[in-house]
């Protein structure tokens, strides 16, 4: 469905432009300023369709939350402040001090956050993997050490870029996906690169650290983006990116021009059926020139008046149709007769 919201938009803009919204009369189709039109439209709706995209997988993030927005402190807070938030939290938000058994119900749900919260963020290895893994790693059976963690987050991404790639390689080969396809296998592999050096480095990436949280923190009311979440978005705005360059390679892409092999193998065939076209209208004269001939068939003497005919005809009217014969004759009568025309070419014989 998401890959027809452009060209539903695109048809949008097309009417919103023949309803004379747009300054400029609406072109008439076929037409370069018509085709240029169409390019930019289109254009502008694969961005805004691209920005969209990575703005509502980041409205769901946020909306996901993590653990510490849960406890309400920094990314970079450390094992004291998180104990002492949590006993704060704890304090106010007990199962204990619930009135109502709905509020009860709520209370237990919402204190056993908070405790998973506190559990892992107070454990320097469960720390380590769950800013990089997100809260999948609560499910995760027998590992204790980061490279543990390390070894079963890998086992579980490496079949999405296997897979990926397997699909690109063979829609490659089948002839889809031709232009830009240098585009998709760069941004392919800077993602493998960029996800595996997130996952296996100690420290967060500094274009993380230095660069989109302190944009977000100064400019926005986004809170600071943890690693599995800078994945996430990373994955979402690759995934829009394909798609975008699957929407505009019909605008951009070069047609396919003959080559020379094509070229002389299309004239070869040209050739056959020329032949063969030639073949079937000699055996139709032949044919009709049978029936011609068909009542005198046998009767000597009536072939040899019809060959002696034929014979007559075929000379008067080669000499008839002779540029210098009709000249010549053209001439003559000229002296015989008075304002004719100069020459065969005016005056025909009759």
């Amino acid at each position: 469905m998401r890959p027809i919201c452009p060209r539903i938009l695109l048809v949008a803009l097309a009417h919103a432009d023949s309803s004379g919204l747009a300054r400029d009369p609406k072109p008439q189709p076929g037409t370069p300023r018509y085709l240029k039109h169409r390019r930019r439209i289109h254009v502008a709706v694969i961005i805004v369709y691209l920005l969209y995209t990575i703005y509502e997988a980041d409205y769901w993030v946020r909306q996901t939350g993590d653990f510490f927005q849960d406890l309400n402190l920094p990314v970079d807070a450390d094992e004291k402040k998180i104990k002492s938030r949590f006993r704060r939290l704890a304090a106010i938000h007990h199962p204990d001090k619930a009135v109502s058994p709905e509020d009860h119900a709520y209370a237990e749900i919402y204190f056993v956050k908070l405790k998973s919260a506190q559990d892992t963020l107070t454990d320097a290895t469960k720390r380590f993997a769950y800013e990089r893994f997100g809260p999948d790693i609560l499910s995760w059976q027998h590992v204790s050490s980061i490279r543990d963690y390390i070894f079963v987050g890998l086992q579980s991404t490496a079949p999405l870029y296997a897979g990926s790639a397997l699909v690109m390689v063979m829609l490659s080969v089948v002839g889809y996906l031709q232009w830009g396809r240098y585009w998709r296998y760069l941004v392919f592999v800077c993602l493998g690169l960029v996800e595996y050096h997130t996952l296996t480095c100690p420290y967060w990436s500094p274009f993380l650290t230095k660069v989109l949280n302190p944009l977000l923190t100064t400019f926005t009311s986004h809170p600071p983006l943890l690693p599995f979440q800078f994945l996430a978005l990373a994955h979402k705005a690759v995934l829009t990116f394909f798609i975008a360059l699957g929407q505009l390679s019909p605008l951009f892409a070069k047609p396919n021009l003959p080559t020379a092999s094509s070229s002389s193998a299309f004239d070869e065939q040209r050739l056959q059926r020329l032949e063969q076209m030639a073949m079937s209208t000699e055996i139709e004269t032949g044919r009709l020139l049978g029936l011609e001939i068909a009542p005198v068939q046998g009767d000597e003497a009536a072939q040899n008046d019809m060959r002696r005919k034929v014979s007559e005809w075929l000379v008067q009217n080669s000499i008839r149709s002779d540029p210098e014969v009709r000249d010549a004759i053209g001439r003559f009568r000229q002296k015989r007769r008075v304002g004719a025309p100069a020459g065969a070419r005016q005056l025909a014989p009759s």
